[in-house]
């Protein structure tokens, strides 16, 4: 799937033509695909400790089935970009969205009662999800980039992460007005089902709306001139960038159409060996944005402050106030993306991250066992454990300081770079493999969160504050900055063009 699109030639002269409500109504129906990402990947949040009681699972196979849809997300990504260049943009975000659909019926529906079989069962379905999520990850950013006008393509590359964010909302909102109406996540709410089956249910709603206003808008009109498809493609091009230098621009994409090859993994390597830089600061960008443990605090933050003595009620209640803060700060960073730049708002972002995840770290140092009348709380057989005095408060803040440092850099700057940083004759593989990575990256921290938090919480928080220290470093030496740059420029700023 090459992603370069028409913004480059056209989009600084026609950025008055381009920033109406028709560009973004077209970003954000492409973005929704973010609102699905962050909704699957967080649901599991308000199930966790449902599914260890239903399916009887040790911490071990709840990290598995917690990181199982990022497996899936993984695979989504390396594949996404050959399917769209095959069949179109649209047609691969209506095939997610009947894999959402797919993934939010399984997970409901998945029998307990068949003990091993269901939970296995369930995870299948879970990665059914997760692939439509590593799609979604690559497709929208792509399209965005393809029909973005050049001065505002980091604001609409931006509401990939503010969709996602919403989304991560909406499954925490959910969750705990499920909860609340039945009592518990556990307990059974209507038709005979539990709560978390209703929550894992509720996706299918939006995956359909995606579905159905996938369907509104344009066919990236890069892939249209690709397919031959010309009236097609300018009378897209016009509606997103006006009548003025129309025939220049389609020359032009044609052009490159026509200067390069297929889509081919060959393409990240240099003429005179390994493997170009830029493919490494991608794929760098993306590990380091799920090695600050971002998503730790996304799918187990109720598992967290249950931890630091916050019972399931408040608990989910806090879940909910931080992702609330999380949109927030994603707005933010929409507002001064195309004015600050990119490199600018990372750095402050690792910075806030440290300080913040080293506060995180220390606060759960402090953890004592909980006590009534004298007597050490016991709860399925171990100490309850809860953050003294003013400590949880501290936790609190830290936790949510780190979300809002995340929010307005490294959340919604790492999907716009992605977007806009590859070199177009490799745009599509480079973008996959970084995706890929970044759902790699997120298995990896996901999956041992469990054990970590069995094992010191303290731990845990110090290693995620020493990845955000190294990130800022990574970006201080490594990453470009691209604001006001034209897609085409990227060839000259990742060195492709001395060696083409």
């Amino acid at each position: 799937m090459n992603v370069s699109g028409p913004t480059s030639d056209a989009g600084a002269a026609s950025d008055d033509q381009g920033t109406g409500h028709g560009v973004v109504r077209i970003a954000s129906v492409a973005a929704l695909g973010g609102l699905l990402f962050g909704y699957e990947t967080s649901v599991i949040n308000g199930a966790t400790k449902a599914l260890e009681e239903d399916f009887a699972i040790n911490s071990g196979a709840l990290g598995f089935a917690v990181a199982s849809a990022l497996l899936g997300a993984a695979a989504g990504a390396l594949t996404a970009g050959r399917i769209a260049d095959r069949i179109g943009r649209l047609m691969v975000m209506k095939i997610a969205a009947v894999l959402f659909v797919l993934s939010a019926v399984g997970c409901a529906f998945a029998p307990s009662s068949w003990g091993t079989g269901g939970l296995v069962l369930f995870i299948v379905f879970r990665v059914v999800g997760g692939f439509a999520v590593g799609v979604a990850s690559v497709i929208a950013p792509a399209y965005i980039a393809e029909t973005s006008p050049a001065g505002i393509r980091g604001r609409l590359g931006s509401l990939q992460q503010l969709a996602i964010v919403l989304g991560i909302f909406l499954s925490f909102l959910v969750n705990l007005a499920l909860r609340n109406i039945a009592g518990g996540a556990n307990e059974v709410l209507w038709l005979g089902m539990d709560a978390w089956r209703w929550m894992f249910l509720m996706m299918a709603v939006p995956a359909i709306l995606y579905g159905v206003l996938s369907g509104t808008i344009p066919e990236s009109p890069r892939y249209l001139i690709s397919q031959q498809r010309l009236p097609e493609a300018r009378a897209v091009l016009e509606r997103l960038l006006g009548a003025r230098d129309l025939e220049l621009t389609i020359d032009r994409i044609r052009a490159s159409m026509n200067s390069e090859k297929k889509p081919s993994w060959r393409d990240l390597k240099r003429p005179a060996g390994g493997i170009y830089p830029v493919v490494w600061i991608g794929l760098l960008l993306s590990v380091f944005q799920q090695a600050v443990g971002i998503n730790v605090v996304f799918y187990y933050s109720n598992v967290l402050w249950e931890a630091a003595g916050f019972d399931e009620s408040q608990a989910f209640l806090t879940s909910t106030i931080t992702s609330v803060i999380n949109i927030a700060t994603t707005l933010v960073a929409i507002a001064l993306v195309d004015r600050v730049g990119r490199r600018p708002l990372l750095l402050v972002g690792s910075v806030g991250m440290t300080v913040t995840l080293a506060a995180v770290a220390v606060c759960f140092g402090q953890l004592t066992d909980k006590t009534e009348n004298g007597q050490v709380v016991m709860k399925d057989g171990e100490a309850v454990q809860t953050l003294p005095g003013t400590w949880g408060v501290v936790a609190l803040i830290a936790a949510n300081g780190f979300v809002v440092f995340f929010g307005m850099s490294w959340g919604p700057m790492v999907w716009v770079l992605l977007g806009e940083m590859f070199p177009n004759r490799f745009r599509a593989a480079a973008l996959s493999v970084a995706a890929a990575g970044q759902w790699a990256a997120n298995w990896v921290i996901t999956m041992t969160f469990p054990a970590i938090k069995d094992f010191s919480l303290t731990f845990g928080y110090f290693m995620y504050a020493a990845f955000a220290f190294l990130s800022f470093l990574f970006v201080a030496k490594f990453v470009p900055e691209t604001k006001g740059r034209s897609l085409e420029d990227m060839d000259r700023l990742a060195g492709v063009t001395d060696d083409a």
